[in-house]
């Protein structure tokens, strides 16, 4: 078992790689009551197009899967796993994004018999067809409810203008038509190529002792059988910026017309893991300098009725996925969007000052360092960092960002041929 020590927050974390590849993290905070355990599989619903465990050739499985395993995952043929939380006390969860799936549970008693619980069912699948196909109507009644929210159709026709050809752009539940064709089949098939251990992570935070946890973790995954598996082979379609639509529009049945400005990262991102970090938090804060509340393009549009609390702007980078929109409900939507594209492209001085980025700076640090006493903050950040940075190196990262790297950065994302523009109108 490996130790680092964080000096400046004070903070200790312990890692071991189990024999069958699982990589565990365990985060020791001695004298909270709740105590904090993620599960996470790197599988999310991009992940449609791979080569199966134990074959040589890509298959293509229906939209939306990661999302259906993960909500069979909790039914087994003796009961419902939430009970068994229930019983010991226990909340539990799980959820699945473009690039992950997690399963969790919070305690503040029987961490250990929860701890079981929660290895035990994410390594056990149970998938009948009738127990498929009951959940199919719940699901679809899901993404139903989706379609009718304004904002979620607005991000994704964003997206959808951004990645063409990606699954980037397919809702994560999928789509009605697609989860129709989810057999158990399917399930097992995706469930034996990504749950892999060695494609999995599992953090523990909260009042536990860092050996006792990592050997209960260590005997329980002994006791289970697993073959070597080589790196999951995954498949997307080439895309170019000239793949990028660069406008559309949607109508919805809203009280205010939507517009979002958006564009697309296609260079490769820093291969270091600190750089890669610098980067992501260079264009945040590049973003906040020039659309944050506090910012003068902020204050001028809502001053003059041009925007509302609404407005807002985005930053995303999942693996080699890298993404930023801005925008909101406004009367004048084209005029919105030029203004966003004016204030991108000219990157004035008056934003970009030494005094402004370092009020952010602080600003983010103590926000971090205040979510410290947050097991779930801890468990959710370190659990993104599956690039091999932790959560505790970033004070450091961030106090080491300067006003040359954010406009850098900026410039490096905003590329008039890799940016679209998406309005809502009333129906």
């Amino acid at each position: 078992m490996d130790h680092i020590f964080f000096k400046r927050l004070n903070e200790h974390v312990y890692t071991e790689m189990m024999d069958n590849g699982l990589q565990v993290s365990i985060i020791p905070k001695p004298g909270f009551n709740k105590t904090y355990a993620l599960f996470t599989t790197n599988y999310g619903s991009i992940d449609n197009e791979f080569v199966p465990m134990g074959m040589k050739d890509f298959v293509k499985v229906p939209d939306g899967i990661a999302h259906f395993l993960e909500h069979k995952m909790f039914e087994k043929k003796d009961g419902d796993v939430f009970q068994t939380f229930g019983k010991l006390g226990a909340s539990a969860n799980a959820y699945t994004s473009f690039t992950r799936t997690s399963y969790l549970f919070s305690a503040s008693e029987n961490i250990y018999k929860n701890l079981e619980t929660l290895l035990d069912f994410v390594q056990n699948p149970y998938f009948t067809d009738e127990t498929v196909e009951k959940e199919k109507g719940i699901i679809a009644e899901e993404i139903k409810m989706y379609q009718d929210n304004p904002d979620w159709r607005l991000n994704f026709a964003l997206l959808n203008n951004l990645f063409p050809k990606h699954p980037m752009h397919i809702d994560i539940a999928g789509t009605v038509d697609s989860i129709k064709k989810i057999t158990p089949e399917d399930l097992y098939m995706c469930y034996d190529t990504f749950y892999h251990p060695s494609n999995m992570n599992l953090v523990l935070v909260g009042n536990i002792e860092p050996e006792i946890a990592m050997s209960f973790v260590r005997d329980n995954q002994r006791r289970k059988d697993y073959i070597k598996m080589p790196p999951v082979r995954r498949k997307f379609e080439k895309e170019k910026p000239s793949d990028v639509i660069k406008e559309s529009m949607l109508k919805m049945p809203i009280s205010r017309p939507k517009t979002l400005v958006g564009g697309r990262y296609f260079d490769k991102l820093p291969i270091d893991p600190k750089e890669r970090r610098r980067f992501q938090y260079a264009v945040m804060f590049g973003l906040a300098l020039l659309f944050g509340n506090t910012s003068r393009n902020y204050n001028n549009w809502y001053q003059g009725e041009l925007i509302d609390d609404s407005f807002g702007y985005e930053f995303n980078m999942e693996r080699d996925i890298c993404f930023f929109s801005v925008g909101g409900d406004t009367v004048q939507p084209e005029r919105l969007a030029q203004q966003i594209e004016v204030a991108l492209f000219e990157m004035s001085s008056i934003d970009f000052t030494y005094e402004k980025l370092e009020r952010l700076k602080h600003k983010q640090i103590g926000r971090l360092i205040s979510k410290m006493n947050s097991v779930e903050f801890i468990a959710g950040h370190y659990d993104e960092d599956n690039d091999g940075i932790l959560l505790f190196d970033l004070p450091d990262i961030i106090e080491s960002i300067s006003i040359t790297d954010v406009k850098k950065a900026l410039n490096k994302i905003v590329n008039i041929n890799t940016m679209t523009k998406v309005y809502m109108y009333e129906s």
